[in-house]
């Protein structure tokens, strides 16, 4: 191991981090920062502090980051209608960036060498963080333990806590069936029945969304106000990115919306099955997808859809700090300065349906020349003739061609 004065751990409190804070400490002889991210996980991060202290952790950041991941990340990526592959929300992708960020911070201002993570070889958050780092502090040193020791097992990480007396909430035949991933955006369920794709998941796994068919016989009305492509109220009560998430969470899980069932591709090249609750970011692609329909110009709103599915790819494989990235979204949050108006939505039984969006300032839809009733000369029903004869043109001359030879 070549020398490493001090290291940032990127640090939960669970067993694989606390594993990691002690092997780092062993195989690097090398002091620790621990850094602890609140970006609404729903449990609570204090206990990390104490876990960490016990290990003889002398500089310990627990770091409150809900508002930033909300406001600079999450709302960001749903200007742009983002969703990899059809389905995933990009929950788990999409907090890796700034975790990333803040560790690169911690790590100048506490003079460290080298930053650290938990995330194992086979899957995507290790390219996500690492990107991360390296194009924040390009001469950071990245410590990766799941690449370079042998505790390739839970078995073997028991007996490594075991050995080190390093205490352990869940010993065998205690353990969660399933890897779980929470932020306020979303939770994932790894693992377990999972790993067969043919296996319907347990009822008793879900934890933030009542099953569509128990949820409410009646359903919820919500009214969305939009600015510039963010909802910045509810029901005309305005709130923060992260006070908007906490409530459209609530009464979307309520309402048995945001479940899903997905075979993903990793950027590492393997398929992986993964469980997900979203219930907020459902609700808010749905909507902002209505507010677009209205207030966005049809060649504008058909680019940002070609668009989208490169965008969510760069921020599925870790390529959020990318130039790519900035330049695509600095397009995207062009195409929002118009995007104001309000959004009304029926939530029912896993269903988010739009019954009403309306702009006052930006409204692109007018009922004059959209109506099917008489209006007024508004829109000359004979142009359209022209218009089709001419768009038509370059396939009457291949027809031609083809009945000549």
């Amino acid at each position: 191991m070549s020398k490493v004065k001090k290291v940032v751990l990127a640090y939960s409190g669970g067993l694989d981090t606390s594993i990691i804070l002690k092997w780092l400490q062993d195989e690097y002889q090398c002091d620790i920062v621990t850094f602890t991210a609140d970006i609404g996980q729903g449990e609570e991060v204090a206990p990390a502090r104490a876990k960490a202290e016990a290990l003889g952790v002398k500089e310990i950041y627990i770091d409150d980051l809900r508002e930033e991941f909300a406001r600079d990340f999450v709302f960001p990526m749903f200007r742009a209608n983002a969703i990899y592959e059809g389905e995933y929300l990009l929950g788990t992708s999409i907090a890796r960036p700034l975790i990333a960020k803040r560790q690169i911070e911690i790590a100048h201002e506490a003079g460290a060498d080298a930053v650290s993570h938990g995330a194992t070889g086979k899957g995507n958050d290790q390219v996500r963080f690492e990107l991360g780092y390296y194009a924040l502090n390009p001469d950071v040193r990245v410590i990766a333990p799941w690449r370079e020791w042998d505790l390739t097992s839970r078995e073997k990480l028991l007996a490594y806590a075991d050995t080190h007396g390093i205490p352990v909430e869940r010993k065998q035949g205690q353990k969660s069936p399933y890897s779980m991933d929470a932020n306020l955006l979303h939770i994932s369920y790894e693992g377990g029945i999972l790993e067969d794709p043919w296996a319907e998941p347990e009822a008793s796994m879900w934890r933030w969304s009542a099953a569509p068919e128990d949820a409410p016989d009646r359903p919820s009305y919500i009214e969305l106000t939009y600015r510039n492509g963010d909802v910045i109220a509810i029901d005309d009560q305005e709130k923060s990115p992260s006070q908007v998430m906490v409530h459209l969470n609530k009464i979307g899980g309520e309402n048995g919306i945001g479940r899903a069932d997905i075979v993903e591709n990793r950027y590492v090249g393997m398929k992986s099955r993964g469980c997900y609750e979203t219930p907020a970011g459902t609700i808010m692609l749905k909507a902002h997808r209505a507010i677009e329909s209205i207030t966005v110009d049809r060649e504008v709103a058909h680019l940002k859809d070609e668009l989208m599915p490169r965008y969510a790819s760069l921020v599925y494989n870790g390529y959020w700090w990318a130039p790519e990235r900035h330049m695509m979204q600095n397009m995207i949050d062009t195409s929002q300065l118009t995007v104001n108006g309000r959004v009304r939505l029926k939530l029912y039984k896993g269903n988010v349906t739009v019954v009403g969006r309306d702009s006052e300032s930006d409204n692109l839809f007018d009922p004059n020349i959209a109506t099917f009733e008489e209006d007024a000369g508004a829109y000359n029903q004979a142009d359209a003739e022209g218009f089709i004869k001419l768009n038509a043109l370059r396939m009457r001359l291949l027809s031609k061609r083809h009945h000549l030879t």
